[in-house]
């Protein structure tokens, strides 16, 4: 986990490197949800295991998470929200077996995974399904179709991870739809759900250990722009792209940590 730790920094460096060599933004939700991923790519995952990112506005955090795992080289970041990009702002499909959907139209990740366990269970094939939701897909009614279907069927193991930082496009998600999450709201629908620090790598793969069978639910606290003091808990950088001064700014800050 030490060297976990490390690996993090490290990605989250080349992760702002590489949104401020492409001039674009949805840096926030991309450090919220990084740590999720690097444990899951770099300590869950195996080959017959599928991960769903169902908020594919935080494509810069997926595809800094393959490089670091050695799955995209320097070249192809370089590339990120380029004309004619494999990299695209959304994940695109075809190119990499780590990305099996275009995902980024939020609401659907979640239907898609559940699609990928009831296929595993019907074929009797092994491995796990993992995805990853933003909290604002849960304003979306095909998030709450699907975990009623979740809750119906008795599928493969299907973990889902909602990157609860609390913000979204236009406010916090308590202003823009009233919806208080907690892991009772999972549980009234008989799901098995927990609350977790989104950050803690521990935590995390504690989570996943627990995750054998049927379909679990973690409600991740992060912090929108996490390790940037300026980009904390700030709605804007949902959107923002950095200039030069914030950008040293920000790899001086994370270089301290």
């Amino acid at each position: 986990m030490e060297k976990l730790k490390e690996a993090i920094k490290k990605t989250r460096k080349r992760l702002i490197e590489m949104h401020y060599d492409s001039g674009v933004g949805h840096i926030g939700g991309n450090l919220s949800a990084l740590h999720i991923m690097m444990v899951l790519f770099h300590t869950v995952l195996e080959a017959q295991d599928t991960f769903i990112l169902s908020k594919g506005h935080a494509a810069g955090a997926l595809y800094a998470t393959l490089w670091s795992i050695g799955r995209l080289k320097d070249e192809a970041l370089l590339q990120f929200h380029r004309d004619d990009t494999k990299l695209s702002g959304h994940p695109a499909p075809d190119f990499l077996p780590e990305i099996p959907f275009s995902t980024g139209s939020l609401g659907h990740g979640l239907s898609l995974a559940a699609g990928i366990a009831l296929g595993k269970t019907l074929q009797k094939q092994p491995g796990r399904v993992f995805c990853l939701l933003s909290d604002g897909e849960l304003q979306e009614g095909s998030t709450w179709e699907a975990l009623i279907f979740l809750a119906h069927r008795l599928l493969a193991p299907l973990t889902v991870f909602i990157d609860h930082n609390e913000l979204q496009g236009f406010g916090t998600t308590k202003e823009v739809s009233g919806l208080q999450l907690t892991a009772e709201k999972f549980r009234d629908f008989g799901l098995a759900a927990e609350e977790i620090d989104g950050h803690d790598v521990y935590a995390i793969a504690s989570a996943c250990k627990r995750s054998s069978s049927g379909t679990k639910i973690y409600l991740a606290h992060t912090c929108k722009g996490y390790g940037i003091s300026f980009m904390e808990n700030q709605m804007e950088w949902h959107y923002l792209s950095m200039t030069e001064e914030q950008y040293m700014q920000a790899l001086k800050e994370l270089e301290s940590l």
